[in-house]
């Protein structure tokens, strides 16, 4: 049994974060044509792969639905904790929602892992939502071969203040409310050891104020930035939407330390993964290294929200365009 202070936690992980998601173009495979049975009360469901599901209830309310977990991207046991509860409960900001409770989802090698550093993590992931206002009120656990952690989280949401990925129109600002480059800042401190603080203030940040602050300017449609990257999900949205994008790669916020961590080549396989499958759905007109494209395709852990409309205090990094062909495309600028 290996104790606490012996423990590099993301050693016991093939991938960490979301960039352990299955590869997009697989899933999409997988689930095409599940879209289950038809409900008039359900408002956003499985069609377009939005952040969650959304269903209106007897009151006039709608309750918000999701689950997400993964394995460790870091190797301090509170840290991960909490980034997993934050990106957890992210999916229910994503939607204008306010997040009412959550359970833990575990996964534990418990013939290897001593339950102590399990402990660690499950206070990690409490403390994040009682900084959001709810309590964990349960949770599942199974034994597996890799360390699991994550939370089904639920919300609500008034129905007209709902923000979903199919509602973006053309000829609006594009804000995106976090930085990128966790995913390389992550593969990074995988590989050496060393630990990025900024990443992991991004990551354990929540997206409660930002949600907040687009729906008190009115923001329709909205998605976070999570394992398929910032192209990845804007292109989703854009598909979602029967729109187009324009980006400008210079107005996208960078964590720090990601541009020198990328130059040095610690680059996911998740993200040259994402970025392959939406390539063919870029117009790239700026001068940019193949690496550069690849940090915009970065997997990102509990990141930042792609608001479709421009929301005080944050950066504005490309806008909404008319599709060109009947095909959305996000079209990348200096």
């Amino acid at each position: 049994m290996i104790t606490p202070h012996e423990t590099r936690l993301t050693s016991f992980a093939a991938g960490g974060g979301c960039a352990c998601k299955i590869p997009p173009g697989e899933l999409e495979s997988a689930v095409q044509g599940l879209v289950g049975t038809a409900d008039p009360n359900v408002l956003v469901g499985l069609d377009d792969g939005d952040d969650a599901a959304a269903v209106k209830l007897d009151n006039g309310m709608a309750v918000i639905s999701t689950a997400d977990f993964f394995t460790p991207m870091i190797d301090d046991a509170y840290d991960w904790g909490r980034v997993a509860a934050a990106n957890a409960l992210s999916d229910v900001y994503a939607m204008g929602g306010t997040p009412v409770t959550a359970i833990n989802l575990v996964g534990w090698p418990r013939e290897v892992l001593p339950l102590e550093i399990l402990r660690e993590v499950l206070r990690g992931g409490m403390d994040v939502c009682t900084q959001a206002g709810i309590s964990v009120t349960g949770g599942h656990s199974i034994t597996a071969p890799e360390p699991i952690y994550g939370m089904a989280a639920t919300g609500i949401v008034a129905p007209e203040k709902l923000m979903r990925n199919d509602a973006a129109e053309s000829g609006l600002p594009i804000t995106l409310t976090k930085g990128i480059g966790v995913g390389v800042l992550n593969n990074w401190h995988k590989a050496t050891g060393e630990v990025s603080q900024p990443a992991i203030d991004s990551m354990t940040t929540l997206n409660k104020d930002a949600s907040q602050a687009a729906v008190a300017a009115g923001i329709k449609a909205a998605t976070d930035v999570t394992g398929f990257g910032l192209l990845g999900h804007l292109w989703k949205m854009c598909r979602a939407s029967g729109i187009s994008a324009e980006i400008d790669f210079s107005s996208v916020p960078l964590i720090e330390g990601a541009a020198e961590r990328l130059a040095e080549g610690y680059i996911p396989g998740g993200s040259r993964r994402n970025l392959d499958w939406v390539r063919e759905h870029l117009d790239v007109r700026a001068d940019l290294s193949e690496e550069q494209l690849v940090l915009l395709a970065d997997a990102q852990t509990s990141g930042g929200l792609i608001l479709i409309g421009e929301v005080p205090g944050y950066p504005v990094i490309g806008r909404t365009i008319p599709q060109s062909g009947g095909e959305a495309t996000v079209t990348i600028n200096a």
